[in-house]
């Protein structure tokens, strides 16, 4: 049995992911502690971690990229925060492998200075992507923009093109080196450089829905989408009373200013045969009106609704977006930052449902997007299967156990 620590950066979609992996390798007798946001603590008790909310003053300083005008400008906030959290991670994360003391560890790269305690402390460790990530790959467009993979010289020419007019990325490294520099690491040359810096890369994704990549090698595990699913509450009233098609409308946990994609939802398909559930985590506008055909509510279990739905509208989350995918259900994507273009992008090329800007997000085009993506089952079948191929979360503890953990004895497995 080993001990395991992950560290991860304070959001519900980050936590669940990684939980799903966490579970499984508590399942084959590993002892598993994680720091994660407060709001997950008890989430993480229950499934039997050693769980603690990180520094609070980190949760204190909520990402604000909502209000940017441009991806650019979303991500030079998010660079800021980022570097911020980092003063407070790294203390964090060395008290916590002093107290754990842990045989491996597994930390979000979106926790720079976590990150850069992993590297330093000499153990074996891994990072967990919960998003696309933005390692470079031969044939594949510069990450952010979400503009469409073009094979062939001319593609590559276009690349290069972007490469030098995208730079948010390429800002990010000079906040790293000051934190790298502090615990006597060499500085990074790029952000390809500090996501490659893991010996061990796990990516919650699979083809077809992503990109290929001929050129990574063999450190960088795809393994599936890692939905969770809670263990499953009853089914509510009026869910088993619907006996239409539903169309689930998700927002974001996190505030991006993604409400209006559900409002719009339920305006574009109040006339169709459709039933819209649409869901507001982040609070129910107190203004909202539901047409007949639609229940509005801050949350339901989405893979209840997901078990019977027709179509997911979402904000290009890789959670929701995922989930619905993995049963075979098409989406209907309008993304708002972060890697949300990433996501739509990948949805259209993968032909598992369709894309729709916000600056283009009324009533007649949402509701031709959606019914639209009704019609992409197939596609959406096809990256489900995708998914279930890379052998998901035991994947993913396989390679931890093959490769991080070949000096211990054999663990054993909680199944058996």
């Amino acid at each position: 049995m080993a001990k395991i620590l992950a560290y991860t950066t304070p959001a519900m979609g980050h936590f669940f992911p990684i939980s799903v992996l966490l579970t499984e390798l508590r399942d084959r007798g590993h002892d598993i502690a994680l720091r994660t946001l407060a709001a997950g603590v008890d989430a993480g008790l229950g499934m039997g971690f050693a769980t603690a909310p990180v520094d609070p003053r980190i949760e204190h300083m909520p990402l604000d990229d909502g209000g940017a005008t441009n991806l650019q400008q979303g991500l030079t906030r998010v660079r800021d925060l980022f570097a911020r959290r980092a003063e407070y991670e790294v203390p964090e994360l060395t008290k916590a492998i002093n107290d754990v003391r842990p045989d491996v560890l597994i930390v979000d790269p979106n926790c720079w200075g976590a990150f850069a305690v992993a590297e330093a402390s000499g153990l074996p460790w891994a990072s967990f992507w919960a998003f696309l990530p933005y390692l470079r790959s031969k044939g594949t467009p510069p990450w952010g923009p979400g503009v469409r993979p073009w094979p062939g010289p001319i593609g590559r020419l276009r690349d290069a093109l972007l490469r030098r007019r995208f730079t948010a990325l390429d800002s990010w490294v000079g906040p790293m080196n000051v934190i790298r520099a502090e615990l006597d690491l060499p500085p990074l040359n790029s952000i390809d450089d500090y996501g490659r810096r893991a010996p061990l890369t796990l990516v919650a994704t699979a083809q077809p829905f992503d990109y290929p990549h001929p050129d990574w090698d063999d450190s960088i595990q795809l393994i599936g989408a890692c939905s969770y699913d809670p263990a499953p509450p009853t089914e509510p009233e009026w869910l088993t009373q619907l006996d239409r098609p539903i169309v689930l409308a998700s927002t974001s946990s996190e505030d991006q200013g993604d409400s209006e994609l559900a409002r719009v939802a339920l305006a574009a398909l109040a006339d169709q045969p459709v039933h819209v559930v649409a869901t507001f985590p982040a609070g129910v506008p107190t203004d909202l009106r539901a047409p007949a055909n639609a229940t509005v509510c801050q949350f339901v279990p989405h893979s209840l609704v997901l078990d019977r739905a027709a179509c997911a509208i979402t904000h290009g989350g890789m959670g929701v977006t995922q989930k619905a995918l993995t049963r075979g259900v098409p989406v209907c994507v309008v993304p708002y930052g972060r890697d949300q273009l990433e996501v739509a992008r990948r949805v259209e090329v993968a032909k598992c449902g369709t894309w729709l800007s916000p600056r283009d997000l009324t009533a007649r085009r949402m509701r031709d997007k959606v019914l639209q993506a009704m019609k992409m089952t197939e596609g959406a079948r096809r990256v489900a299967d995708g998914y279930a191929a890379t052998g998901g979360a035991a994947h993913g503890a396989d390679v931890i156990e093959q490769r991080l953990l070949t000096s211990m004895p054999a663990p054993r497995r909680g199944s058996e």
